[in-house]
């Protein structure tokens, strides 16, 4: 009985000992296992854009696609009972608008949302109104920043629209000089699809002389622009980036007159910001003016007229606390006007401006700067009418602004700039002046990229997906 329990012992062990075996072989001749690959977002081309004019009453509406969209499309321009389509890449529409006009939503599709822009620029010669007032018309989003005068220094309305089929909650932060404005009343906000809005800051926060302005959607989203009437003139607010820790302003034109930078720290941590001037002839920092201080939560204003008036510019700031920060220009003579840039991206995809005008007492100006390295790019002009004149090639050598002064047809065009491979990161803006009597009318642009390409997501096979997970 002993022997045969040894027995049976024994074999056990053999037979692990032989599975061992077995399987040691089998994991060391193994193949090696793959490295997973990360799957890389891919480019697509825009499918469908909607953006929308804010105010367009008394204005000047331009769109445009750029041409050599390839395929078919269409543009919708809502022109109250009477909508207006285009399917013509490169070719203008442009439309003086009624007073009272309510905001206009332009919508591409197919080919034509490749690039497509719209703006618009009202033109007045007196009255409370007087000067070059334009926008960039706005892509609706979640997020919006603004920075600029604020509700003490003149009249600042915000206007929202809600073109979604949802409806949209909308939340405002306002910092000032002195910190983050608390206001109940900026909060809550309920715009039903389709509906618009036009909120009087002064009643949501007062007191601020200069401003920081944050617009958000916990649900839907908004097309979201800020007009603002002070004493210096009439202009409208350019959405600026998101905060960060590099912020680019650029567009400022080299006429005369007075720079005022205005930035914003809207974290929780002071910010110490390094403040640079990419100018024509090289790139550094303006004397006594090297550095800025930004309290957390509080705007500051920085005076940069005698370092940068007389030349085109853009403002490079660098912090390691995240900012905001936008840029005032005011026009020479003696009845002021006032003009706007802010932060802005890196034209990497190209740029198009919508409207841009060549008279005998209107200049339009591309500024172009290229902070890091050398840059090279194409301009090419889109007439109202007629035959597009060839594209020029402009070289911006690296730590330089260039300004280009634009000549076209006195009926207007449309501008594209497109970095040629291998071009270092552009950034720039588009100028608008007009002598008149009593002084100069001016309207400025930051250049956006161009709404042509998206990245996408990518797409896997996971079966997670579609099976149902334990609770």
């Amino acid at each position: 009985m002993r022997r045969l329990i040894e027995n049976r012992f024994g074999m056990l062990a053999l037979v692990l000992i032989a599975l061992g075996a077995v399987y040691g072989v089998a994991f060391v001749s193994r193949p090696a296992p793959a490295a997973p690959v990360k799957a890389e977002p891919v480019r697509a081309p825009i499918a469908a854009v909607s953006t929308v004019c804010p105010d367009p009453g008394g204005a000047t509406v331009t769109a445009v696609t750029p041409p050599n969209a390839q395929g078919t499309g269409q543009t919708l321009i809502e022109d109250g009972d009477e909508p207006a389509t285009v399917d013509e890449p490169g070719k203008l529409w442009q439309k003086t608008m009624a007073s009272g006009t309510d905001p206009m939503r332009v919508h591409a599709t197919g080919a034509m949302a490749s690039g497509l822009e719209a703006a618009q620029t009202r033109r007045a010669l007196s009255g409370e109104a007087r000067g070059l007032a334009g926008v960039r018309c706005v892509d609706p989003g979640a997020d919006a920043w603004f920075v600029g005068p604020g509700p003490a220094a003149g009249d600042l309305r915000l206007h929202l629209a809600n073109v979604e089929s949802a409806p949209a909650d909308v939340a405002l932060v306002v910092y000032s000089g002195e910190g983050q404005v608390i206001a109940d009343r900026a909060s809550g906000l309920l715009l039903k699809p389709g509906e618009h809005r036009v909120v009087d800051l002064k009643k949501v926060a007062p007191s601020p002389l200069v401003m920081a302005l944050n617009v958000s959607t916990g649900r839907g989203r908004v097309a979201a622009a800020v007009e603002a009437a002070t004493s210096e003139g009439v202009d409208w607010l350019p959405q600026t980036t998101a905060p960060a820790g590099r912020v680019v302003v650029p567009g400022l034109p080299g006429s005369a007159g007075r720079r005022e930078l205005y930035v914003a720290a809207p974290g929780e941590s002071d910010a110490v910001v390094h403040v640079k001037a990419v100018l024509k002839d090289g790139s550094y920092a303006l004397e006594n003016r090297e550095t800025v201080e930004v309290p957390a939560g509080s705007v500051v204003t920085l005076d940069l007229s005698t370092g940068v008036t007389g030349q085109p510019a853009a403002i490079v700031l660098t912090s390691e606390t995240p900012v905001v920060a936008g840029l005032k220009i005011v026009g020479t003579g003696g009845r002021t006007d006032v003009a706007f840039t802010a932060g802005a991206p890196p034209i990497d995809l190209g740029s198009v401006v919508a409207d841009a005008r060549s008279t005998k007492t209107v200049t339009s100006r591309l500024i172009l700067s290229a902070p890091d390295a050398a840059a090279d790019v194409t301009v090419t002009l889109l007439p109202r009418e007629g035959k597009a004149p060839d594209p020029i090639e402009v070289a911006i050598p690296a730590a330089r602004t260039k300004e280009i002064i634009l000549k076209g047809p006195a009926k207007g065009f449309s501008v594209v700039v497109m970095p040629k491979t291998g071009s270092g990161p552009v950034y720039g803006g588009r100028v608008m002046e007009e002598r008149a009597a009593g002084g100069q009318l001016v309207t400025a642009q930051p250049l956006a990229v161009a709404r042509t390409w998206t990245l996408v997501p990518p797409v896997a096979e996971q079966p997670s997906a579609v099976l149902s997970q334990p609770s």
